[in-house]
């Protein structure tokens, strides 16, 4: 589950069999912030304003400002040009003008840390949490897990039940944040896992699911349609 980060080569190509996903630091010193900031939609900069805490505004204007980064890199533009359409869930996709790249992101932040997937041609999802203690993990996991699931983790310890149940919420979320459904399937979700095996989705259809540990304390996941995937993790 533990993978290598390394800095991204100047001559980075994404091949139509790979997913790179990008690890981003979100706590950033005031001169990139404003960087970002310029990149941003007015659109965007009105989102960011209705954040009541400060640093919630400066992590999604971070947040966005690399994620324009990112995509005008591979769409070989400036990243105030990148433009974004939104899905009736408001999941943020390429605008149309950029439909015939058939480039696919997905973008997910948790504290002070982000990732972000990429992709061509394929539906993708990446979910990031933080392993953090919770008094009503055991209720949260009777309403939103299988009954499968629920029983495996209460069969565990304290201690691994947090990580566990965190592994279940990014492989599930992944998945609908992939295909655009919302919150309210994750109870449809069945995914098999244990503390040392990884996790498996099970559904009908092809679809890959990686987990990996970007930092102390998270856990996370990627779901992407098909089979066949070189997976290749980049610090941003």
């Amino acid at each position: 589950m533990n993978n290598l980060w390394l800095p991204a080569p100047t001559d980075l190509t994404l091949l139509s069999d790979e997913i790179h996903l990008w690890r981003i630091e979100l706590d950033q010193p005031e001169t990139q912030l404003q960087h970002f900031r310029k990149t941003l939609s007015s659109d965007e900069i009105a989102r960011a304003e209705r954040f009541y805490f400060q640093q919630h505004r400066q992590h999604f204007i971070v947040g966005r400002g690399i994620l324009r980064t990112i995509l005008g890199h591979y769409l070989n533009i400036k990243p105030s040009q990148v433009q974004f359409n939104y899905q009736h869930r408001g999941k943020p996709v390429l605008a149309d003008t950029f439909a015939d790249t058939g480039l696919a992101f997905n973008l997910s932040h948790s504290q002070g840390l982000g990732l972000c997937a990429v992709n061509f041609n394929h539906q993708i999802g990446v979910d990031l949490e933080y392993i953090r203690p919770m008094s009503d993990l055991e209720a949260l996991a009777k309403r939103f897990f299988l009954p499968r699931e629920y029983e495996m983790l209460r069969s565990l310890s304290p201690n691994q039940q947090q990580e566990v149940f965190f592994r279940y919420w990014t492989c599930k979320e992944a998945y609908l944040k992939a295909t655009g459904d919302g919150l309210s399937q994750l109870e449809q979700i069945e995914v098999s896992l244990t503390p040392t095996e990884p996790a498996k989705l099970q559904i009908t259809e092809d679809w890959s699911l990686f987990e990996l540990v970007p930092a102390n304390n998270y856990v996370a996941a990627v779901a992407v349609a098909n089979f066949g995937w070189h997976l290749k993790c980049w610090q941003y």
